[in-house]
């Protein structure tokens, strides 16, 4: 098991190094020009050099990379900034602020929004799926699989607005969307993200529904299952020790890939509902064309993809002892 994790780090380390290889080059090698975009409106050529020199970006790509990448582990001086302390992941020249720090003032907001949302579609995403599966062919199935079809077709920019408008505007049942920190008040941190949290849910849970509900129907019509009834075997016996377990193992796939998205900041939702966390931060840098802080959310982005693909690996490697060798 030890070698086989070993084996998937170097493979995640080797793959966020190509990741920031490739978009570092990508973002600076753009038409465009930070520095000019810093500089103003009443700009001299000797001004514009200057802060070219200052941002780190007056001599060559392979160069500057050199420079990012060596920040990470050392850390990194401004010339006319100041000093970027390790782990540098660069220096935002519209915030005046290193990139790293920035990106960690808003990742609880990110965190408490993924997780917690995780939970509500987990829950009532694979119940549903399950009571699908058992109820094949029956009216419960039939109207858990319309809703779900009905829910993955909406977007949370149209059921975000309303679920504000109904549920705190007009019949104020819920709170208004905002962040708390949770050890400050649990309960006041919960109450600020639970609009999100049902709303982001909502369609998460409707794809997870359809996709428990098909594993569940396949694995129910293995042999080794139908072997399991066929000894006597009850029929909660065999659901939820051979065929509920066979089909979980593509659902943590899915889920290690989805939460690695939601903490890299789930945009739409953010924006939506004006929470000031990574996703909504990456929007306003695209706005402002901070590159630095694009490529720094770019790369902690990429690193919670695959980290979440390491954990799946792990688990994976203890529910099955064969995939160790692969």
């Amino acid at each position: 098991m030890f070698r086989f994790l070993v084996r998937r780090v170097l493979g995640a380390v080797i793959t966020l190094f190509i990741i920031s290889a490739i978009t570092f080059m990508l973002f600076y090698a753009v038409p465009r020009d930070p520095a000019r975009m810093a500089c103003g409106k009443l700009c001299t050529p000797e001004t514009l050099q200057l802060i070219r020199h200052n941002m780190g970006i007056d001599e060559a790509l392979p160069v500057q990379y050199w420079h990012w990448i060596t920040g990470i582990f050392l850390g990194r001086e401004y010339p006319g900034f100041g000093h970027c302390n390790a782990p540098c992941l660069g220096y935002s020249f519209v915030n005046r602020e290193p990139v790293l720090s920035t990106i960690a003032d808003r990742f609880p907001t990110t965190v408490s929004l993924a997780l917690g949302s995780a939970v509500v579609f987990l829950i009532f995403g694979i119940g549903a799926g399950m009571l699908a599966a058992v109820k094949q062919g029956k009216a419960l199935d039939k109207i858990a699989s319309s809703a779900s079809l009905i829910a993955s077709s909406m977007q949370i920019y149209f059921v975000g607005p309303l679920a504000l408008y109904f549920l705190v505007y007009q019949f104020h049942i819920l709170d208004q969307p905002s962040y708390n920190g949770f050890l400050d008040d649990p309960l006041s941190w919960a109450n600020g993200l639970l609009v999100p949290w049902l709303v982001l849910a909502l369609i998460w849970t409707a794809n997870y529904t359809r996709m428990t509900r098909s594993q569940l129907v396949e694995t129910l019509t293995e042999d080794y299952v139908r072997t399991a009834r066929a000894k006597g075997m009850s029929r909660r016996n065999v659901f939820f020790r051979f065929a509920w377990r066979g089909a979980m193992a593509p659902i943590i796939t899915i889920f290690g890939i989805d939460l690695g998205t939601l903490l890299g900041g789930a945009m739409i939702t953010e924006y939506t509902f004006s929470l000031q966390g990574i996703g909504l931060l990456s929007v306003k840098s695209v706005q402002t064309n901070d590159l630095p802080m694009l490529l720094g959310i770019m790369v902690i982005t990429s690193s919670f993809v695959v980290i979440a693909n390491i954990v799946v690996d792990a688990i994976y490697g203890l529910i099955d002892p064969r995939i160790r060798l692969a």
